[in-house]
């Protein structure tokens, strides 16, 4: 069984207007015609000691973004820049969004509470700083399926509906407009370090080096890794730790993020920003989420690479802090700490005790050689054959020696697995725009958390997230 977020009561600590001068630009928020509460994470407001906020509060301070006491006095738009498609943007930043507020949890973890679809920012560029109503619903959906898991993702706190009419070239336009508030670790980015190397900025990429450490600590170094001491150091191996954990949680999943840039990499390997994302229908590495990828740079079966290349930036930026050494060694655990992370989560997904990285592997390319054969998605493997049922062929011979752990929840005798395919996601949607009725939406939502009470607890990851 899955464990609750612990109840926290409400801390705010905004640590990150020391660092606001030259990290962030402070915004004012777009001032909607309506505001409608759509969505409220009751699982996770109470974690930050929000749970008693009326709903009229809810919408002071998550439709028109009244500070919250103590907190940030004006939402700061961080500054950034990025590979996009591994092509060098320097015009980019928080052009939708905005870190509101930072508090603390139960176990002293600095949170953030960030936004998407609040308004114009120094960065939105040609774009109106908005978000459509179904681009909230769909990162609902991304966030409670990834959450159940077992991914280190951020958590979609708030949707309120905020009444304009968006015009958008790739869905029936006009649509609704919302506005959403994420709760997440950190914003800091893979992007927002190589800014900083771009403008000679040394000594401030020592304080974010430094602050990150602080805030978001993790595992050290192997001991003999070279320069384990040295702060770059430290804080490359922790993200080569837990981007890998992410990867490979991304791969147990069957899920295509879609878009995996320098700027939407966050240092804590926490997955964040949905926009394309996909869930595989069928085991195909060559899948894509996002119809403008057209070469397959982000496809399925590319995204540890994806990933581990974003990590290859990350060390390029911290080369101007830290001989390059020490990095090159964190950056060439990144295969080890992906297969390590793979192992065992492909294994809590089968409901089997792992038994080794040797065994473990040939675990899982039998299962990838069922799912090919038997044109199976992740989902409707990873049920059917729940501690080595309904196995068959190699697979049979991959899963001798294995113990299983106990599945006696209601949930493995159900008639089918829950999924978040395409065509399922369209029809919450359609629900909602044809009818105004959100209950398809409410019943996924819960039967999704189930399934990941049913799965219980991920395997740790190697870094802290939410």
């Amino acid at each position: 069984m899955r464990a609750e977020p612990q109840a926290a009561p409400y801390r705010a600590d905004p640590q990150i207007l020391a660092l606001a001068g030259w990290l962030a630009d402070a915004v004012e928020p777009a001032d909607f015609p309506m505001h409608r509460q759509r969505f409220r994470n009751r699982r996770w407001d109470k974690a930050v000691g929000l749970a008693d906020l009326t709903d009229e509060q809810w919408i002071a301070h998550f439709g028109r973004f009244e500070p919250l006491p103590g907190n940030l006095p004006h939402p700061l738009a961080l500054r950034y820049h990025g590979h996009q498609f591994r092509v060098y943007n320097p015009e980019i930043g928080d052009g939708r969004g905005f870190t509101f507020a930072q508090l603390r949890d139960a176990e002293d973890r600095l949170l953030d509470l960030g936004t998407k679809g609040s308004g114009l920012t120094p960065y939105s560029r040609t774009a109106d700083g908005r978000l459509t109503l179904k681009g909230a619903v769909r990162e609902v959906l991304a966030t409670e399926m990834l959450e159940a898991l077992g991914v280190n993702t951020s958590k979609t706190f708030s949707v309120i509906e905020t009444g304009e009419e968006l015009v958008r070239g790739d869905e029936p336009s006009p649509t609704r407009s919302a506005v959403l508030v994420r709760l997440s670790h950190s914003h800091i980015r893979i992007g927002t370090f190589q800014r900083l190397a771009v403008f000679g900025e040394d000594e401030h990429m020592r304080q974010l080096v430094d602050y990150c450490l602080k805030e978001f600590p993790g595992p050290q170094p192997p001991a003999d890794a070279p320069g384990r001491d040295e702060p770059a150091a430290v804080l490359m191996h922790q993200a080569v730790e837990r981007l890998a954990d992410l990867a490979a949680s991304y791969m147990a999943a069957g899920f295509v993020h879609g878009v995996l840039n320098s700027d939407n990499m966050n240092v804590t390997g926490e997955s964040f920003d949905y926009g394309p994302w996909r869930w595989l229908p069928r085991w195909e590495p060559g899948f894509t989420a996002a119809y403008f990828d057209q070469t397959g740079l982000y496809a399925f079966g590319r995204q540890p690479e994806a990933i581990r290349w974003n990590l290859g930036q990350l060390a390029t930026a911290l080369r101007r802090i830290c001989d390059a050494e020490p990095l090159v060694a964190a950056f060439n655990r990144f295969g080890a700490c992906y297969a390590g992370a793979l192992t065992r989560r492909f294994c809590w997904r089968l409901g089997m005790k792992s038994r080794g990285l040797d065994a473990d592997s040939a675990l899982i390319a039998a299962a990838e050689k069922t799912m090919r054969e038997r044109e199976m998605g992740p989902d409707a493997f990873f049920f059917s054959h729940r501690c080595g049922r309904d196995a068959t062929g190699s697979l049979v011979e991959a899963l001798a020696g294995y113990r299983t752990v106990e599945t006696d929840d209601a949930y493995w005798s159900e008639p089918e697995p829950q999924s978040m395919l395409i065509d399922e996601v369209e029809a919450i949607w359609s629900a909602i725009a044809e009818r105004d009725d959100w209950q398809p939406l409410h019943l996924k939502i819960a039967a999704v958390r189930r399934m990941g009470e049913a799965l219980g607890e991920p395997p740790a990851p190697a870094g802290h997230g939410v």
